[in-house]
């Protein structure tokens, strides 16, 4: 038995703009500006040459047969080993799933870097990257939060496209930055992206939202640009709003993270406690949580 093991940052993300229109999967993706926290997803995998080849996957301890993000990585991947093999994937999240965290994309990128190592197929980082990229495209999923999980820290995606292909610049002092946010509850980006008037709301300000950023790369910046980029696209829910209004009312930037009933706030460390207060004070009861900017991308850990 051969066994390999993955971690990749949570995301969230403040804006973006949709950039799909090419065939090839591989320049699909999106151009935006989000953060990514030191909270994630860990994946071990286990593999055993076996006669007929089969696969089990985990999420949280729970046996699934609803990951198909994942299900999309193990197939492109074992088409590629030399024998059949017995997989068992455990998928781990410190984040919420579903929610805008990019817990999808982070849990494919996880296992495609965890599956190369384990099954010795010999791929560079970008190469396996890449096909956890094409697995979120085709399950429409998500655009950019592959490639976002493979280089961390706060930043924007200025090129469209999987990693290798798609370009970022980045913030250079992350360690002085903290991430408020509050979770309500998941949003379906599938449905999401399908929606052509939504669609049309979020590319009518997402790419001169980037370009701005990309000249002006603050914090401060990012968070009146995503603002103003919720107000826009208007998917507001009541209990966001409610908390929106209550950061409003106490001085503090809040935001909706794209696609998640989540209200995040990205400020310096030594304001995070003020905020968290504020938000508590908005949702009693919810769990408002701190946490830093991770600055490293995905990685294998064993």
């Amino acid at each position: 038995m051969r066994e390999a093991a993955a971690y990749a940052p949570g995301h969230l993300t403040g804006f973006f703009q949709i950039c799909d229109q090419p065939e090839d999967p591989l320049l699909k993706g999106s151009r935006g500006s989000g953060v990514s926290i030191t909270k994630g997803i860990h994946t071990r995998v286990r593999v055993d040459p076996a006669d007929l080849g089969s696969h089990k996957i985990y999420m949280d301890g729970v046996e699934t047969d609803s990951a198909v993000v994942s299900e999309n990585v193990l197939e492109k991947m074992l088409a590629m080993a030399d024998t059949p093999y017995r997989i068992v994937v455990e998928h781990s999240f410190e984040i919420p799933r579903g929610a805008g965290f990019g817990s999808s994309g982070g849990g494919a990128l996880t296992l495609a870097l965890a599956l190369n190592e384990a099954l010795e197929l010999g791929m560079t980082f970008t190469e396996a990257a890449r096909i956890a990229h094409v697995a979120e495209i085709e399950c429409r999923t998500g655009l950019g939060s592959v490639f976002a999980a493979t280089v961390g820290g706060f930043g924007a995606l200025v090129k469209p496209g999987g990693p290798g292909i798609g370009e970022a610049v980045m913030y250079g002092e992350c360690d002085e930055l903290s991430v408020v946010y509050l979770h309500f509850g998941p949003m379906a980006t599938k449905e999401a992206l399908s929606d052509p008037k939504l669609r049309a709301r979020i590319n009518e300000l997402g790419g001169s939202y980037v370009d701005r950023i990309k000249e002006d790369l603050r914090p401060d910046h990012f968070m009146e640009l995503s603002r103003r980029f919720t107000e826009h696209v208007g998917i507001t829910t009541p209990r966001l709003r409610k908390v929106l209004d209550a950061a409003d009312r106490g001085g503090v930037p809040c935001t909706m993270a794209m696609f998640g009933e989540v209200a995040f706030s990205l400020v310096a460390k030594d304001e995070a406690e003020g905020v968290a207060e504020v938000l508590r004070e908005a949702a009693p009861g919810r769990g408002v949580e701190v946490a830093g900017v991770e600055e490293r991308g995905a990685h294998l850990t064993r």
